[in-house]
């Protein structure tokens, strides 16, 4: 309802407006970012005629997906501000007038940030999320919040209390995952050019891979969380999901490096490149050796994903790189093991402390007194008061790079690395199909984004890998070295550019 009567809100204080009924007809299916700048330049349209365009897409269709949380009443007059800027300066910043979506656990200035809870509906923070503010600073602009899995709990679903049940836009019997299944039903959708979620095992790269989406998971450290609600911030990684590995690239530019709000972004000095576009190679695959982990792809997988994963290792073999297949990783089972913290009393607790700063919400058990409309989060949020939680003085439980399992896990794996030259590892991001709604616990498996990148700390992104039966969308999972994001922006370039799988949903 809320979300109703701000758009609402917002289309009525535009009657009247000089261009309404003049603004011209704008193709929104899949445009991309150097699109709509050359068409700024061009004088074609205007960032304000751009987001109301966006905006009316959002009205017309979201009822089919439930993939928008709030509408940004501001987003017109921003826009308004920044055509204004480059009427009078002729230069466009290197996000200008971009729509953007933000999943609604970043911290957002003016515009709820719930977290999909009882408990936050209604919190409105004093100031953005560090990432949030980098790509406003670059010129984009938040048109929507976009619905999660309450809490970030679930990777299988996206069901919130606030607007409840995100459906995939390819399929909508079928989940578009979780917990940024918002951001990815809104992406895959057209709703907007730049998308954001948060990964803490899956929430990246498994929405992406449901809705034929790229999803970048950079390494840990890259960077900045501030300000955005944690699940486990040991693990947690935010970023951009979008159609195109090219955007994703210019998304990337804009929030990498070191934010000493965020102090585990200081190994990221040094390591952080002026330009990753630099590395947008339509022969990225030439001469790269590609592992191949047959102990993930294998594992009880479709026969419909098999396929396409058999397929994508044909065409990455074709664009000149060499599979090494397989690649093993000695003793696997062995270090991967015990690799979770239960954290999120914790770290939410700090977060409702330093940032929600109400006396009635201070502590998890708050929160479970508030209540909540999803039998699922409720059952985690009581998983969680209970938890056990080991503190990080022993040398676990701690960030990639001072935590003795995971820096272990990451050794065993990078080491193997060097030794037989390989410059990537890949397998599918699921080995199975999105799940059905009314089934989606039964049918959750092959969830393959949770088994390595959370726990070291590694870089992993996904990209589509074409469609099964049902129209339904798989992705390729490419996994790199710590801080290499170049080689694996190179690798996802060139496979999507000799495949290009992605495709829009049909909306009717």
């Amino acid at each position: 309802m809320y979300k109703k009567l701000l758009l609402i809100s917002m289309l009525s204080i535009c009657w009247g407006c000089s261009n309404i009924n003049t603004s011209p007809s704008i193709q929104l299916d899949e445009l991309t970012i150097p699109e709509i700048h050359a068409a700024y330049q061009e004088g074609t349209y205007t960032a304000e005629e751009l987001v109301r365009a966006y905006i009316k897409r959002i009205e017309n269709n979201d009822s089919l997906i439930t993939a928008i949380s709030v509408i940004n009443e501001d987003a017109i007059q921003q826009a308004q501000a920044l055509d204004q800027e480059f009427e009078e300066t002729g230069v466009l910043r290197p996000l200008h007038g971009i729509p953007m979506l933000v999943k609604d656990n970043f911290n957002t200035k003016s515009l709820p940030t719930t977290a999909g809870s009882l408990a936050l509906d209604g919190f409105i923070p004093e100031s953005n999320a560090t990432m949030v503010q980098q790509l406003i600073d670059a010129g984009a602009i938040i048109i929507a919040k976009t619905n999660m899995a309450e809490w970030a709990f679930s990777p299988m679903h996206s069901h919130s209390s606030t607007i409840g049940i995100t459906r995939n836009p390819y399929n909508t019997d079928h989940v578009p995952a979780g917990s940024s299944g918002g951001t990815g039903a809104a992406i895959a959708a057209n709703f907007g050019v730049i998308g954001l979620g948060t990964d803490t095992g899956n929430s990246i790269r498994g929405p992406s891979s449901h809705n034929a989406l790229v999803g970048f998971r950079s390494t840990l450290g890259l960077t900045s969380r501030y300000g955005v609600i944690p699940l486990y911030l040991r693990n947690d990684v935010a970023g951009p999901m979008m159609r195109t590995v090219h955007d994703a690239t210019l998304v990337l530019n804009q929030i990498a490096g070191f934010d000493p709000k965020d102090p585990v972004t200081a190994y990221s000095k040094g390591k952080v490149e002026e330009d990753y576009t630099q590395f947008l190679k339509e022969d990225g695959l030439e001469g790269a050796r590609i592992g191949v982990l047959r102990a993930i792809s294998d594992s009880n997988t479709d026969p419909e994903i098999q396929a396409l994963f058999e397929q994508a290792l044909q065409d990455m073999k074709d664009a000149g790189a060499e599979i090494i297949d397989p690649f093993v990783i000695p003793n696997f089972d062995e270090v991967r093991r015990n690799q979770w913290c239960a954290m999120f009393k914790n770290d939410v607790e700090l977060y409702l402390q330093e940032f929600v700063k109400d006396s009635s919400i201070q502590t998890i058990e708050d929160i479970i007194a508030v209540g909540t409309e999803s039998d699922f989060a409720a059952s985690r949020l009581q998983s969680s008061a209970n938890a056990n939680v080991q503190s990080s003085t022993d040398g676990v439980c701690s960030d990639p790079f001072t935590d003795k399992r995971r820096i272990a896990y990451r050794s065993a794996i990078e080491s193997e690395m060097d030794r037989i030259k390989v410059d990537a590892i890949v397998y599918p991001s699921w080995n199975h199909k999105p799940a059905l709604i009314d089934s989606f616990r039964v049918q959750y498996r092959g969830d393959n984004s949770q088994i390595i990148a959370p726990h070291t700390g590694q870089p992993a992104f996904t990209v589509p890998m074409g469609f099964t039966s049902s129209n339904l969308p798989a992705g390729l999972q490419i996994l790199g070295r710590m801080f290499d994001e170049a080689t694996l922006i190179e690798i996802s370039y060139a496979y999507e550019q000799k495949t290009k799988h992605r495709k829009a949903p049909s909306l009717n």
